[in-house]
């Protein structure tokens, strides 16, 4: 297993063990974590002081194109319920994220120190959210990293009915009007595929990342 050092530098994603795992260690520099992201890999861990980072294969991606809305979602956002807006609350997302009840889990892998490093990258530029209101209320929201034609989803929550949804629907809107390839999953989950997203094979992932 590839032990990080101070060095600002990954093994290549194709040295990952079979569950994924490329490097452990390091630190949350957010300059190591948005190298990591630009060579398609990413931390996942449950204690900042210890730290892994990972490049599954197969790799959970959503082309914009093939988004999929369902009719009943359809329906829902004809009724205009909810204002969708972008990185106007970022922190507020993160955070939402950290805390929100998942099936099969009982902690988060959004630890304090991803949460503070998140906030460096949206002040960067790097990471962006889509929040979600009913009137005043944050009901949904998703966050993650941008690197150029290719975002990076991290995380998203809902408080409300089809607000998750809802979030990523407007996301896809906006990457489709830019132009942008894909939005990396990371890992399979039936609610990313029921929108739309499949598995692909981390080579073909890695090729569709921005070359330096």
């Amino acid at each position: 297993m590839y032990h990080l050092t101070e060095e600002l530098r990954f093994p290549s994603p194709h040295l990952a063990t079979q569950e994924g795992i490329v490097a452990v260690g390091g630190d949350l520099n957010p300059d190591r974590v948005l190298l990591a992201y630009k060579k398609g890999i990413f931390p996942w861990f449950e204690q900042d002081e210890f730290l892994i980072w990972w490049s599954p294969d197969p790799r959970m991606v959503l082309f914009p194109d093939q988004l999929r809305i369902s009719k009943s979602m359809r329906v829902f956002m004809r009724k205009n319920a909810y204002t969708v807006t972008f990185n106007k609350a970022f922190n507020d997302v993160v955070t939402a994220c950290a805390r929100v009840k998942r099936f099969g889990q009982t902690g988060t892998w959004i630890t304090h120190g991803l949460m503070e490093v998140y906030g460096v990258l949206h002040e960067q530029g790097h990471a962006h959210s889509v929040e979600v209101w009913d009137g005043s209320e944050l009901v949904g929201g998703l966050y993650g990293i941008d690197i150029g034609e290719v975002f990076c989803g991290e995380s998203m929550f809902s408080k409300a009915s089809n607000s998750s949804k809802l979030a990523l629907i407007f996301l896809v809107k906006e990457l489709k009007k830019n132009k942008y390839k894909l939005i990396d999953c990371q890992v399979p989950t039936a609610h990313l595929a029921s929108m739309g997203a499949a598995p692909i094979s981390r080579n073909d992932f890695l090729n569709y990342l921005p070359q330096d």
